[in-house]
């Protein structure tokens, strides 16, 4: 267990390191260069997850499973270069789920191509749902389906496929850097709309990070100040 001491010396390196734009990788508990390092903590795993073609540098830090972020540096391209993420496993069947909610915290740029988005899993990977929260010109796989309100949010609909599984993206249509979301809803509007192909639905994991595309190749700072997952 870290002392409140280093806590706070951690905290304050790494407000300087962030200022002055550079990877606070020597304030950090964890950090990692390696495009898929990952780090387990409190339940999560911590993933850099640079999987693009094309995608240049990033590092990520940790100093818990609710203060973590990447300092990376992406080509004005297309495509996804990476999705820095925190993943929390549930594997339990949506009929046996009474309560999945998140809240969380971000800082992120005023310029660049990403958004700020769960990704979660089911069926084994048959499915893959998105809430975009926040997004800098970036767009969903796809196509619009409807205007949906479930969760204390509004969102647009989307459903595509990456190719290997069908992708429903519900995207924001506000912009959220912080806030409370009731992510079982969406799941069960899924269900309750026969969109799983059945009633019967397995939950694999929660994921919530950055889909970036482009920083337009300028060392950026992306930062969860806060987060976490709850379920019942």
């Amino acid at each position: 267990m870290r002392t409140t001491v280093r806590s706070a010396l951690t905290g304050a390196l790494l407000i300087v390191a962030l200022a002055m734009g550079s990877v606070p990788a020597h304030a950090a508990v964890w950090s990692s260069t390696d495009k898929f390092g990952s780090f387990s903590t409190n339940g999560y795993t911590l993933n850099n997850d640079v999987w693009g073609s094309g995608a240049g540098p990033q590092t990520i830090w940790a100093n818990s499973s609710s203060n973590w972020g990447v300092w990376t540096q992406q080509p004005a391209t297309n495509g996804v270069k990476s999705y820095p993420h925190a993943e929390f496993d549930i594997n339990r069947s949506l009929s046996s789920i009474n309560t999945v909610t998140s809240s969380f915290n971000v800082s992120v740029p005023g310029s660049g191509v990403y958004n700020t988005a769960y990704d979660i899993w089911l069926n084994n990977f048959s499915f893959e749902v998105m809430l975009w929260m926040n997004e800098k010109v970036a767009g969903p796989l796809g196509s619009l389906r409807q205007t949906v309100t479930s969760g204390g949010f509004t969102w647009r609909l989307y459903t595509g496929s990456n190719g290997s599984n069908t992708v429903y993206s519900f995207v924001n249509t506000g912009q959220a850097s912080s806030g409370s979301v009731d992510v079982l809803a969406e799941l069960r509007w899924l269900q309750n709309n026969g969109l799983f192909g059945s009633n019967t639905a397995t939950l694999g994991n929660v994921q919530f990070g950055w889909e970036i595309s482009s920083t337009n190749n300028t060392g950026t700072n992306f930062v969860t100040n806060s987060y976490s997952v709850r379920t019942s």
